[in-house]
């Protein structure tokens, strides 16, 4: 009996050994699960890790020292992402203490600015410091990604939850990184465009353009010109219903965006792309005649009748009525493809549409066609060229930006996420060629456009047109795994970007989007982990 229990009691020192080396114990296991502080997508600006990490517990409180409502809410934010998977109550608390800690203000924001925040983990707190409040809702986007992928999932999961130690201090590149969603080629409703809000938030987007307008719809309700939503938004490509927006449904689009940090801004595409509109007034066509709603896929066929009195009432009206709706300080006008406006009609409209932009006190973004007119001061371009335009319409673009016209960065075969990855991609177009994942991230914004400053470069967009996309798993489909690269490319510091080391950085996003049940593109060329 002696033997047994002695040889009992060997058995089990041996399955302890076998337990330690095969099976790692549980610091181990949350050792391995800790994400390190540089596998951040977008790249942060400086990272220095050291120290031992932060790891939530049933204990763990979300402390907001100076107790604004802003940090309250951003606070309010982080617990409702984590609460769900870690079960734990996580409360949110003004008192002092450890934690997670969200600071506004204080020593050391200085140099943060209006966006940027610092991360300091260590084993008693994880403390997310911001000069304002947009910084510590971006920095909550990089501790979710330095939490264990199945923080994301709606369900209780096992932990550990752990954030490993050392500092995270980020800055963005440019103050804008966008994203377009085009809504009137296939209409979405408030909550598929909450969705992609959503989804822009997490790699640190501040602006969602909105195509509201085009030939195959108009998307926005407004008091003066009804019939512009009701018959001009009632059908899109293919002669599906359509629809459109009430103004209380736009308003709670741009609140939703806010609190997140995203400012909306509203596009309504002319004098082209305006076939909706046109079928809906007859007055706005220089023969009086409607012409019949579309619902193809063609461009450059429309336009607003540039001599007639109405067409300006009517811009007038659009614009003072959408401007009213719209806090932030950008307002598109569109101006491309306006085959069918002579080239001095279409100068004498944009020299009479900027100034309304301007009355109802917005700044003009407009398609960098705007630069083959007179772009009012102050006025934003935005570049959707490619390899194959020519020279003389980017060096047009190029001297327009040396003469004060700042340019957002959309060229078509790169930051265009409705191009088609490969010739088998099921969705998109392929007008300006393949693109594929490291095509879309692989050019630098401050160099891209030749004889441009560096200086007049705003900001980067991703624009995403809806020809083929009618759900949002489309759009998911087509934006991921771009669309962070995108992200990258206008917030980081050039020095930080590389295919190399990106690709697996991306590539770790894969179990997260898989938590978060975004339908997305598994591109050949990123070495994505096993599922």
């Amino acid at each position: 009996m002696r033997r047994r229990r002695m040889l009992f009691s060997l058995l089990l020192v041996a399955a302890a050994g076998m337990g330690a080396a095969g099976v790692p114990a549980p610091r181990a296991q949350a050792a391995a699960a800790t994400a390190p502080l540089d596998r951040v997508v977008p790249a942060p600006a400086s990272v220095r890790p050291g120290g031992d990490p932060y790891t939530l517990t049933d204990r763990t409180s979300i402390r907001i020292p100076d107790g604004s409502g802003e940090a309250r809410r951003i606070a309010g934010y982080l617990a409702g992402v984590l609460r769900p998977s870690t079960g734990y109550a996580l409360p949110v608390t003004t008192r002092g203490g450890d934690g997670i800690v969200l600071r506004l203000g204080g020593h050391g924001t200085a140099g943060l600015g209006a966006e940027g925040y610092r991360i300091s983990s260590g084993g008693r707190a994880v403390t997310i410091t911001a000069a304002r409040p947009a910084g510590l809702f971006h920095g909550v986007q990089t501790l979710r990604q330095l939490l264990p992928t199945a923080v994301e999932r709606r369900t209780e999961q096992a932990g550990p939850w752990r954030i490993a130690g050392g500092t995270v201090t980020d800055t963005p590149r440019y103050a804008h990184r966008g994203a377009m969603l085009d809504v009137s080629r296939h209409f979405f409703t408030v909550a598929q465009v909450k969705r992609y809000i959503d989804e822009l938030a997490m790699y640190k987007i501040n602006r969602l353009h909105l195509h509201l307008s085009d030939d195959q719809g108009w998307r926005i309700a407004l008091k003066s010109w009804p019939r512009l939503a009701t018959y001009g938004g009632s059908t899109q490509v293919g002669g599906g219903p359509g629809g459109y927006y009430t103004k209380d449904d736009y308003r709670a689009i741009v609140r939703y965006a806010a609190d997140r940090y995203l400012t909306v801004v509203p596009e309504i595409d002319m004098p082209g792309h305006t076939n909706a509109a046109l079928a809906s007034y007859a007055e706005l066509n220089c023969n009086g005649q409607a012409p019949p709603l579309y619902t193809g896929t063609s461009v450059g066929f429309s336009s607003l009748c540039v001599p007639k009195k109405v067409t300006y009432d009517f811009v007038d009206d659009v614009i003072r009525e959408i401007a009213a709706l719209t806090p932030g300080r950008y307002l598109h006008i569109g101006g491309d493809e306006a085959h069918s406006t002579s080239h001095d009609d279409y100068v004498a409209f944009m020299d009479k549409v900027q100034p309304v932009v301007a009355r109802y006190g917005k700044t003009v973004i407009g398609w960098h066609q705007l630069t083959g007119a007179h772009p009012a001061k102050g006025a934003v371009a935005q570049y959707w060229g490619y390899d194959k335009t020519g020279a003389a319409e980017r060096a047009q673009v190029a001297d327009a930006a040396r003469n004060g016209t700042r340019l957002i960065l959309s060229p078509a075969d790169r930051a265009y996420l409705d191009m088609k990855y490969d010739k088998n991609t099921p969705l998109g177009l392929s007008w300006a060629g393949y693109v594929d994942v490291r095509r879309s991230y692989d050019w630098d914004p401050g160099s891209y456009l030749q004889g441009a400053p560096a200086d007049a470069v705003l900001g980067v967009e991703a624009p995403l047109w809806t020809e083929t996309l009618k759900t949002s798993a489309n759009i998911e489909y087509m934006a991921f795994p771009r669309l962070p690269g995108i992200a990258e490319l206008g917030w980081s510091p050039a020095g930080t970007h590389g295919w190399d080391a990106y690709k697996e950085r991306l590539a770790a996003q894969g179990p997260r989007w898989d938590a978060l049940g975004i339908d997305y593109y598994r591109a050949p060329e990123v070495p994505w982990p096993a599922r």
